[in-house]
């Protein structure tokens, strides 16, 4: 029957007046008795701890606080109906005040006082039950009376918040014994030991005599006592040396004979009884472990699990029976980090058994002990680790870990950290190596920057295990510095499966030299393993059954890449005939299988190879003659309208190589093919620059420029307006605002596209065209605003130099020009003054007629020439010349060349030539700054000749060209001389360019 709390309380009471009075005959017999007849404690872990109060006053305090309970309940019992509310809930309060205490005291029972404990705990466990029931009963006496009154619920608030009503009474003891507790470190409590004991006992002769310990193997010797035998067997060892009579340690008698006879009755149930105390131990952890309420709660269940787990296997399948396993991975979570800690090395354990291994697969603990792999707290980085470590070892997380995010990562990165971390290093590489056993795993390492595993396999492995490692090889994307690990360790195992594999193993691993022959440090290290001989017999005469292998492409994107490196290509070997790769035999075979050949991504790479070994003056000759000769030139032009953006881009720079020993021929071709050459200008996404965007339009500009078919051709199609605009698109930022890095060379394409026009001026219709867009202008403009390419500066004053050129021609004098109410273009177009209704035209002084930019050329009126002396500053050899060629324009022969010096020396001119003696000595240069100042000489009068005769630089640099200087340029510095009367004057004829 239930035993109320009334029944409880006397109980207690009457406990412990019995006690009390034994207290003084007990602590007597104690101190009077022998130290080896002491009761032995029930639990080991009780046996250290501070000093414990007195019996008496323990138990005199447990009796008056069971005194002043039950003269509570009896108040609320006698007059419950004539109490007012407030003082019930008064009574209930310090009930439970009263009731909590007594638990806190029963919690603390005294090592003194065993004997009593357990008695006491029990009753505990039913005060713990019974007093919420009681409790209820009280509360719901007076509820009715309150429903009326106030029109509350029939849910009282304390039902609604306190919910451990419903709980059994071993969980309300916990809670009790927890209460307050605020311990949060890895040291645990004999609270749950202590309670198991309690509720399963040991029996006094479960003890040995010596150690005070519960006996593993029980022995009884000849004085009839039982002890440990480990112990005993020591005490008969001791004895012996002292003195020749051994003794039984208790009884102080005198053994005979030092035999020790097994108690296996005993033994076996010890065995028994520890089955049973350890269940309860796992049972009440698992409690304390469902209940948490407080960390100290968790940490002691946690510790205790862990004791018993390994202490027993059994113990194990038994926490993996009742749940505590999979509850354990909720605390993964938790915010105390040495909660996470614990549990994680209580799951090490666990998970040591298959059985723990498949019931954390179905949990998210695996996520969860990955994310901790990351934490900047090294305890729980380490508990973390070695958690993994623990299920890596079973396939069934083998997969798990590779496809969970971060998990193989975190792992490489513990274990390149050694120095900063060794433990986690070594325990990461461990489950790393488990981990190889499944092939994905080792695609994913190597994927993360661990390719070790994936190179060991491919180089020992089997012939299946290296088929899936190459394939795996072929498929990562390397970075440069692993590229070149790679070809270091796996060259000559490649090389060896292309030569003696299987079909697919021969695909896979050209794959995988495509990928490591693509950095060019990698070349000579695969020309020295002997890679170029057979990819050329690849590429020329493998076949199987008179079919060419779909290793062609990659074998030629090989011999391309390595090519590519900074290798002397005169030197490298093709096969045992000597043959080079740049002989005739080499040459001739690409260019032969690159005009039948339809498969596009080996014609990319075929064209490659060509324009590589163009880079030397002599194989370029032999690729020219080559090409010729078959007429393959037409399959490389037709290669421009090509889908495939590489093959179209390699097309034409091979193109451009080629444009300046057989323009004409492509220009011809060009001219055959649908969309063309239109199409290489026209072709333009406006959303990004493309590398065969800028190539294309490059690739019209390189042809030369005096084809006039060519020219008519994109002026028919509508090209110029097109390049004009994409001109000031760039200039204005509109094109480089997308960051491509060819926006510079396609601006180059296209000024060079418009100086090809300035070439036909000749054309009627070229030359309208050139007046009408003003390319004048568009010249004088692209002087100064380059884009930030010298090119550009140098093709504006290229095509100023031709434009000019014309400008003699054009120019008309102004009784020529009638004034008309209609005026003609040319007319609206000229510089002049209008007085009395009547236009007075003003002379170029330079082409003694009507001149302008827009129907000249004028490079005067334009004012291009200051611009163009402007660009004598320039760094750029190049440049220079170019506009010194311009300039030479204005004092060419059919010009006023008088006119013109006085108009550029006006513009400081004179200065700027010598200015340009001072820095450059290129030969270009100098033969066009040494013509000028010989123009100024002859055409300037005395002052210029002053002026010119005063620069000691000038000297300096006219006797060096005089020693040094080839024909012309001797021939033009000894005038100078003479203008200056440095040498006898002779009758010469000047030098005209």
């Amino acid at each position: 029957s239930k035993i109320s709390i009334s029944q409880l309380l006397f109980s207690i009471r009457d406990m412990s007046s019995v006690a009390t009075e034994d207290a003084e005959h007990n602590n007597s017999m104690e101190l009077g008795s022998p130290p080896h007849v002491t009761s032995p404690p029930i639990s080991e872990s009780k046996q250290a701890g501070n000093t414990p109060p007195s019996r008496s006053d323990f138990l005199l305090s447990l009796s008056t606080k069971v005194d002043i309970a039950t003269e509570l309940v009896a108040k609320c019992s006698n007059g419950a109906q004539a109490v007012p509310d407030d003082e019930v809930n008064s009574f209930i309060k310090q009930l439970e005040g009263v009731i909590r205490s007594m638990a806190d005291d029963l919690r603390d029972i005294p090592l003194s006082m065993e004997s009593l404990s357990g008695e006491m705990i029990h009753v505990g466990l039913q005060i713990n039950g019974q007093c919420d029931t009681d409790q209820n009963k009280l509360e719901n006496a007076f509820t009715p009376r309150m429903e009326m009154r106030e029109g509350t619920s029939s849910v009282s608030e304390s039902q609604r918040e306190n919910k451990s009503g419903d709980m059994p009474p071993m969980a309300n003891y916990l809670l009790g014994m927890y209460d307050g507790t605020q311990r949060n470190d890895r040291q645990s409590s004999n609270i749950l030991p202590h309670l198991a004991d309690t509720l399963q006992p040991a029996y006094q002769s479960f003890f040995c005599p010596l150690t005070k310990k519960i006996m593993d193997d029980p022995v009884t010797i000849e004085s009839g006592l039982t002890y440990d035998r480990e112990a005993i067997a020591e005490w008969f060892e001791r004895s012996i040396d002292v003195s020749e009579n051994i003794v039984c340690p208790v009884t102080r008698m005198d053994v005979k004979e030092a035999a020790l006879s097994s108690n296996v009755a005993l033994r076996n149930t010890i065995k028994e009884w520890k089955e049973r105390n350890e269940a309860t131990r796992i049972r009440i952890a698992s409690s304390a472990l469902s209940l948490a309420t407080s960390e100290a709660m968790i940490l002691d269940a946690i510790k205790e699990l862990q004791f018993l787990s390994q202490s027993r296997r059994f113990n194990k399948e038994q926490m993996h029976t009742i749940g505590i396993t999979g509850l354990l991975t909720q605390f993964l979570q938790h915010e105390s980090m040495t909660v996470r800690c614990e549990a994680l090395e209580l799951l090490r354990v666990l998970a040591e058994d298959e059985d723990g291994k498949v019931i954390i697969a179905r949990t998210r603990a695996l996520t969860r002990t990955i994310k901790m792999m990351s934490s900047y707290s090294s305890p729980e980085r380490h508990a973390a680790v070695s958690f993994l470590l623990e299920l890596s070892k079973s396939e069934l997380f083998l997969e798990k870990i590779g496809r969970t995010p971060g998990g193989i990562l975190i792992l490489i990165t513990m274990k390149y950290n050694k120095d900063a971390d060794p433990f986690a290093a070594e325990r990461a590489e461990e489950a790393l190596k488990n981990l190889e056993k499944l092939p994905k795993n080792i695609k994913c390492m190597a994927e993360n920057g661990f390719v070790e595993p994936l190179l060991d396999h491919l180089i020992d492995g089997t012939e299946e295990v290296q088929t899936e490692m190459v394939s795996y090889l072929g498929e990562i994307v390397l970075e440069h510095d692993m590229k070149t690990y790679v070809a270091e360790r796996a060259s000559n195992a490649l090389i060896k499966m292309v030569n003696g594999g299987s079909s697919v193993i021969r695909k896979e691993a050209f794959r995988a030299l495509v990928q490591i022959s693509s950095h060019p440090p990698n070349g000579k290290m695969l020309l020295d393993a002997g890679v170029v001989p057979i990819m050329i017999e690849e590429i020329f005469a493998r076949r199987i059954q008179n079919e060419p292998l779909e290793s062609k492409e990659e074998a030629a994107a090989i011999l391309a890449n390595i090519l590519e490196s900074d290798l002397d290509m005169d030197k490298i070997q093709v096969n045992k005939h000597g043959h080079t790769i740049t002989s005739h035999y080499s040459i001739y075979n690409i260019v032969h299988l690159l005009k039948y050949s339809t498969q596009q991504e080996l014609n990319v790479n075929l064209v490659k190879i060509l324009l590589f070994l163009t880079k030397l003056p002599k194989p370029l000759a032999t690729v020219v003659s080559v090409i010729k000769e078959i007429e393959v030139h037409q399959g490389i032009i037709e290669f421009l309208n090509s889908p495939m953006e590489e093959l179209a881009t390699v097309a034409a720079k091979m193109l451009i190589v080629l444009a300046s020993h057989m323009g004409h021929t492509i220009a011809a071709g060009l001219c055959k093919i649908q969309g063309q050459p239109e199409g290489l200008v026209k072709n333009y996404d406006t959303d990004r620059m493309t590398e065969r965007q800028a190539v294309s339009v490059n690739l019209i500009a390189k042809i030369p420029h005096q084809n006039a078919p060519l020219n008519l051709a994109l002026l028919h199609q509508g090209t110029v307006p097109i390049i004009l605009s994409r001109i000031q698109e760039i200039l204005r930022g509109e094109v480089r605002a997308t960051g491509s890095r060819y926006t510079g060379y396609y601006l180059e394409g296209l000024v060079g596209v418009l100086v090809r026009f300035t070439t036909s001026l000749f054309d009627q219709e070229i030359l309208y065209m050139a007046l009408s867009r003003n390319l004048t202008s568009v010249f004088t403009d692209l002087l100064v605003r380059t884009g930030g390419s010298s090119e550009v500066q140098r093709l504006a004053a290229v095509g100023l130099q031709n434009l000019s050129s014309q400008s003699a021609r054009l120019s008309r004098p102004p009784a020529d020009i009638k004034k008309s109410t209609k005026m003609s273009f040319f007319a609206k177009s000229v510089s002049g003054s209008q007085r009395d209704g009547r236009m007075t035209l003003l002379c170029c002084p330079t082409h003694r007629g009507v001149c302008s930019s827009s129907t000249t050329f004028c490079l005067l009126e334009s004012r291009a020439a200051e611009r163009l002396l402007g660009c004598l500053e320039s760094e750029s050899p190049e440049v220079v010349e170019a506009a010194l060629s311009a300039i030479i324009t204005l004092l060419d022969d059919g010009v006023d060349a008088e006119g013109s010096v006085r108009a550029l020396s006006e513009l400081g001119a004179v200065r700027s030539v010598l200015g340009v003696l001072k820095v450059h000595r290129e030969e270009g240069v100098l033969q066009r700054a040494l013509w000028l100042v010989e123009r100024f000489l002859e055409k300037g009068g005395d002052k210029l000749s002053r002026e010119v005769s005063h620069d000691k630089v000038l000297t300096t640099v006219l006797v060096s060209a005089f020693h040094r200087g080839d024909g012309n340029t001797k021939k033009m510095a000894e005038n100078i001389l003479r203008h200056l009367h440095r040498i006898l004057n002779f009758s010469t004829n000047s030098f005209v360019m």
